[in-house]
């Protein structure tokens, strides 16, 4: 007999739970790791929904143009009135450099199912109301090349607010954890995550006291390329059991498979995509 397996999304708690999702845990944020040097990931964004006057962190997010925010699909696809903070590093204070940003345009993935997180697709991008004003403390990321996969090992590391634990509060400071890359020959491997995990996503961590939690959806993977930081995943899922469990790493939506659906969306939408690849793989 099969065993359902449930998943975890990764939306903060604090909301009434999304509704493609009833019987599912939500939690918030990196466990281990440390806080990570102020503005040392500039791309980085709070994704945040207006609540009694006020605005509250949701979800992470990356910059990756001016006026563009790629997030995970579960974080947007209930109607809010949302803003994305950027240049942000504690998000009880103002500091100084941050800027909010009003959101005016929500892009889902057209495959996202809410109703099968692991179906994948777990991807979508926030127009901004103007565009962001590029700086030391704010920039837009570097995307992989479509079709790239990272092997084995491959050194990356997951930032976000989200959860210290599951079930803990979220950080108030921005926080990284060491979290390299599990393959998908492994990661799907039957006591692991098995066909829950398709080649569209990307598995990381899952042998360490580091991984994802609540509040952590939509952050970016950041992988080092040849000296540089590349974003190659949006946090989706981890296990309902808990966000640190041992052979169940933090699953992300791989960007490398999903490129040319994002340049599509941007062009579509007035942005000048130069290189823009063919619309055909979703």
């Amino acid at each position: 007999m099969l065993r359902i397996l449930l998943l975890s999304v990764l939306a903060a708690i604090g909301l009434t739970e999304p509704r493609y999702l009833e019987d599912l845990a939500i939690e918030e944020r990196v466990i281990g790791g440390e806080i990570a040097k102020p503005h040392s990931w500039p791309w980085q964004i709070s994704l945040q929904y207006q609540s009694g006057g006020r605005y509250h962190h949701y979800c992470g997010g990356t910059l990756i143009r001016p006026g563009w925010v790629m997030v995970a699909a579960h974080c947007v696809d209930t109607s809010r009135i949302w803003s994305v903070a950027l240049g942000d590093h504690d998000t009880t204070t103002h500091e100084g450099p941050e800027q909010y940003i009003s959101v005016k345009g929500v892009f889902i993935h057209p495959n996202w199912n809410p109703n099968i997180v692991a179906n994948g697709n777990d991807i979508a991008l926030l127009q901004l109301s103007i565009n962001a004003t590029l700086s030391s403390y704010v920039q837009v990321a570097t995307l992989p090349s479509y079709g790239e996969i990272l092997p084995y090992g491959h050194t990356c590391y997951i930032t976000g607010w989200g959860r210290t634990q599951t079930g803990g509060s979220l950080s108030a400071q921005l926080k990284q954890a060491y979290m390299p890359v599990v393959d998908h020959e492994t990661c799907s491997q039957s006591d692991w995550w098995g066909s829950t995990v398709k080649d569209r996503m990307i598995c990381a961590g899952g042998t360490t006291s580091m991984s994802a939690c609540h509040g952590d959806s939509g952050s970016p993977l950041n992988c080092l390329f040849n000296g540089e930081y590349v974003v190659h995943g949006v946090t989706s899922f981890v296990a309902s059991s808990g966000c640190n469990t041992y052979k169940k790493p933090t699953v992300f939506t791989r960007v490398s498979y999903h490129v040319s659906w994002l340049n599509h969306i941007m062009y579509e939408n007035g942005e000048d995509i130069k290189d823009r690849m063919p619309f055909s793989h979703i």
